[in-house]
């Protein structure tokens, strides 16, 4: 088994909630709104990570990470964009397994064609009155586990 990290919309606040959350897996993927480069430093401490930029990741720091990316983890293939809604391939039919978000802060699991969609939510500052939230991912041979982990209770 393989355990991912899953986290959106920092903001450039990494909270010590969702770096306890994270502790243990091997691998992270932020899916932008990063927010400052000392965020994904803080990452790299606890696993590799795979990093998109999204809408206010605009600074220098910033141009080294791509739109979207396509990262293999196990035998999955992943697809990381920052807003679905600019999703411009058909997963399904291009062999991607996963495709992963952020951009609304709100978290959702689903399926379709047999492709998980998957937005952690937002780790990063409180937005109106959405959880604070990242995801992790277990992968097996035969299937994906993926839970979303409320961190909204160590407020």
């Amino acid at each position: 088994m393989l355990r991912i990290g899953i986290v959106s919309d920092t903001h450039g606040l990494l909270r010590p909630e969702a770096e306890q959350g994270l502790a243990g897996v091997a691998h992270i993927i932020h899916a932008g709104d990063i927010g400052r480069a000392d965020v994904l430093v803080r990452l790299r401490r606890i696993a590799p990570v795979t990093a998109v930029r999204g809408n206010i990741d605009t600074g220098d720091w910033a141009k080294r990470y791509p739109d979207t990316q396509v990262v293999r983890l196990g035998e999955r293939s992943f697809y990381v964009l920052h807003d679905l809604q600019e999703l411009q391939i058909d997963p399904a039919v291009c062999g991607i397994d996963v495709v992963i978000s952020g951009h609304s802060h709100r978290p959702r699991i689903q399926t379709i064609d047999g492709v998980l969609y998957l937005n952690p939510g937002s780790a990063g500052p409180r937005r109106f009155k959405l959880p604070i939230t990242l995801a992790t991912l277990e992968l097996t041979a035969s299937c994906l586990r993926p839970v979303i982990h409320d961190l909204s209770r160590a407020e």
